[in-house]
C-alpha cells in the first residue's frame, strides 16, 4: 500500500524522562499488509505510563522490550482505510494496538481491536473513561479492592487518569476517599472538582503523618499506582485485614533494575493484609459489561475525566514526558 507515513522509534534507551534525545521520527512511503491485517488512519494516540517499561532492557516486564529502531507501539484510535480481514471494514472506527504513527498496521491477534460507537460520545473518550484506564479503575476498586460503603480508600497518582477515576468510583461506592498527588494545585483540584474528601502533597508533607491524621481508623483499601516510599507510608497506616490493589509502578518504570521491596513488608503479615496485583489485558473482554456502568455514572455527572490533547505527531515526546513529570491532570493523548 503506497502511503506517506511518519512513525516514532527509539534510537537509544531513554535516560530518565529525556525522551527528546532517545526517540526519533522516521518516514516510509509504503506499508505491506499481510493477510488478516488491516491499516488504520490514526486520530489519537494514547499516552500510557506502563509503556515506559518497553523502553528499558528488562525482560520481565508486561511484554519484551521494543528493540532499538523498531516502531513504538500503544493504544490508538483510528479509522480503517485498507483491510485484508473480513471482520474489519474500511470506514469503521476502532480502538486497537498500533504504532505511534500517522497510520497503523494492525494485527487483530496482538490485542483485539474494538469497534467504537461515536454516536453518543467523542472518539477520544474510548482511550479515557471508556477504555483501558476506565476498566482498570473500575476493576481495581470494585473487583480487586472489593470496596464497601464506609471504607477509607486511598489512591496514589490521584490526579492521573486511572487514579482520578479510581477515586471517583470509590466515592460513588460510599467510601471516604483520600488522594496522594505531587502539587498543592492538584490536591485542591481533586477535592474541589472531583469529590475527594482529602489530599496529600507527597513532595511537601510527611505522607505517613498526614495519613494518620486523615485516616485515624486506618486505610481499608489502597489503590497503588506508584510503589516506592509512598507504599511504605501507606503500609504503616493500613487497617487490619485491609487490601492493597497494585495497579502501577510509576516509581520504577524507567529503571532497568527491580525496585527494592517495601521496607515495611512485615506489616503485611502483622496487619493480615491482602496484597493483589491486577493487569488491564486480563479484563479487556469485559468491555461490554463495564462500559454501560461507566456510561451511566458519566451521564449522572458522578464520573468525569479531563483529557489533555497535544496536537501533532511531532510533539509526542513532549506529551509522553508529562506522565513522568507529573504535569498532567487526567488523560494525556496525542492528536495526529
Amino acid at each position: 500500500m503506497k502511503i506517506e507515513n511518519r512513525f516514532w522509534v527509539m534510537k537509544q534507551l531513554p535516560v530518565g524522562n529525556n525522551f527528546q534525545d532517545a526517540l526519533e521520527i522516521k518516514h516510509e512511503s509504503e506499508i505491506e499488509i499481510p493477510e488478516g491485517f488491516f491499516v488504520t488512519k490514526n486520530s489519537y494516540l494514547s499516552m500510557d505510563a506502563g509503556t515506559r517499561m518497553y523502553m528499558t532492557d528488562r525482560e520481565d516486564s508486561y511484554q519484551p522490550p521494543i528493540p532499538i529502531g523498531e516502531k513504538l507501539m500503544g493504544t490508538v484510535l483510528g479509522e480503517v482505510i485498507e483491510s485484508k480481514h473480513p471482520d474489519y471494514k474500511v470506514g469503521e472506527k476502532l480502538r486497537s494496538y498500533g504504532q505511534w504513527s500517522d497510520y497503523s498496521l494492525v494485527d487483530p491477534h496482538s490485542m483485539y481491536p474494538s469497534k467504537v460507537d461515536v454516536s453518543n460520545t467523542e472518539l477520544v473518550n474510548y482511550v479515557g473513561i471508556f477504555g483501558a484506564n476506565g476498566w482498570t479503575a473500575y476493576t481495581g476498586v470494585i473487583d480487586t479492592g472489593k470496596v464497601k460503603a464506609g471504607d477509607t480508600f486511598v489512591v496514589s497518582a490521584a490526579a492521573g487518569c486511572t487514579g482520578l477515576m479510581a477515586g471517583q468510583i470509590a466515592k460513588i461506592s460510599g467510601c471516604k476517599v483520600i488522594g496522594i498527588t505531587g502539587t498543592d494545585a492538584k490536591c485542591d483540584l481533586i477535592c474541589k472538582d472531583y469529590g475527594f474528601d482529602g489530599s496529600i502533597n507527597y513532595k511537601k508533607n510527611d505522607v505517613s503523618k498526614e495519613l494518620r491524621e486523615l485516616c485515624p481508623e486506618g486505610i481499608n483499601v489502597y489503590f497503588d499506582n506508584v510503589a516506592g516510599p509512598i507504599l511504605d507510608a501507606v503500609l504503616e497506616n493500613m487497617a487490619i485485614f485491609g487490601t492493597i490493589a497494585v495497579c502501577g509502578l510509576l516509581e520504577n518504570y524507567s529503571s532497568s533494575e527491580r525496585l527494592p521491596g517495601p521496607y515495611n513488608y512485615d506489616l503485611i503479615l502483622m496487619k493480615r493484609l491482602r496484597f493483589e496485583g491486577f493487569f488491564s489485558p486480563d479484563f479487556y473482554h469485559r468491555e461490554l459489561e463495564i462500559n454501560p456502568i461507566l456510561r451511566r455514572w458519566t451521564n449522572q455527572g458522578l464520573l468525569k475525566l479531563p483529557i489533555e490533547v497535544t496536537e501533532g505527531l511531532g510533539n509526542l515526546p513532549e506529551a509522553y514526558s508529562k506522565l513522568f513529570e507529573g504535569s498532567n491532570i487526567g488523560k494525556v493523548v496525542v492528536k495526529v
